[in-house]
């Protein structure tokens, strides 16, 4: 399941919530599942969006997927029943794992992509599956090292995972820059690797470079060679739906607005605003 029609989205925080209740055209937007109480009344700028039928789509950021010990079974119940509490189209997660030994490292770090690793990705993913109502999109994460018992290429991890647990796929166009910039790669190689056909929607995100390496700050501006990826995906695969990630420093709303018609205009969506 994919969400085709939706067009360009933001991802939903209580500083700019406001600001997102405000666009007119917002077909699709984005909330952290942990952030949202699953039995309490939604926070009111969620509650708007619901109410004018605007999807909002739970993106769970602790369940730890990628992560050698199963998943904890009230963190996949929690992402079950926020989904429902939103009536979300689906739920999307991290290939990532974030806790080891119950220690919690607070960042998303990166799976080796050996066939070990593999197998602990897909058995988490059916078991997360098994409790959720709708289908799950996984979002390959941003890492700035490889780690050195890698036994697959990125395309060919991600398609097995994908294959093998017949989930979709939350592509981040913004990762995909920066892990073929860090590594001196082409980003756009990864496109003609990946199934882009199980492609949910996509997120959008701003960078910078320190000491020669590139970081997802999710608090700078979408850089134009990020737009142009986004270009190079829609030319290869009919646009899905894209949306913007900000994450703290949020500028001006007439800031964000440019972010979101550069997007548009990027992707051949109509603007938003």
């Amino acid at each position: 399941m994919s969400l085709p029609a939706y067009g360009v989205g933001i991802g939903w925080r209580p500083e700019i919530s406001g600001y997102v209740a405000g666009l007119p055209g917002l077909r699709f937007a984005e909330v952290v599942a942990e952030s949202v109480h699953a039995h309490a009344e939604l926070p009111r700028g969620l509650a708007e969006l619901r109410e004018r039928g605007v999807a909002v789509i739970p993106h769970g950021v602790k369940l730890s997927l990628g992560g050698a010990e199963p998943v904890e079974p009230a963190r996949v119940a929690h992402l079950a029943a926020v989904a429902r509490r939103l009536g979300a189209p689906l739920v999307s997660e991290h290939i990532a794992f974030v806790r080891a030994g119950g220690v919690e490292a607070g960042h998303l770090l990166p799976v080796p992509r050996s066939r070990e690793a593999v197998d602990a990705v897909v058995a988490n993913v059916r078991r997360t599956r098994e409790d959720l109502d709708v289908p799950l999109a996984l979002e390959p994460i941003a890492a700035l090292f490889d780690w050195p018992d890698d036994e697959l290429d990125e395309g060919a991890f991600l398609s097995e995972i994908l294959e093998r647990t017949d989930a979709l796929l939350l592509l981040d166009v913004a990762n995909v820059y920066a892990n073929a910039r860090n590594r001196g790669t082409d980003p756009a190689a990864l496109l003609d690797r990946l199934p882009l056909e199980r492609i949910a929607y996509c997120h959008v995100a701003g960078g910078s470079a320190h000491d020669g390496v590139y970081h997802d700050t999710h608090t700078d501006a979408v850089p134009p060679e990020v737009l142009d990826l986004v270009a190079e995906l829609c030319r290869r695969h009919r646009p899905p739906a894209l949306m913007l990630e900000r994450d703290g420093a949020y500028p001006p709303a007439a800031e964000l607005t440019e972010e979101l018609d550069a997007i548009a205009a990027a992707s051949g969506y109509p603007a938003i605003t």
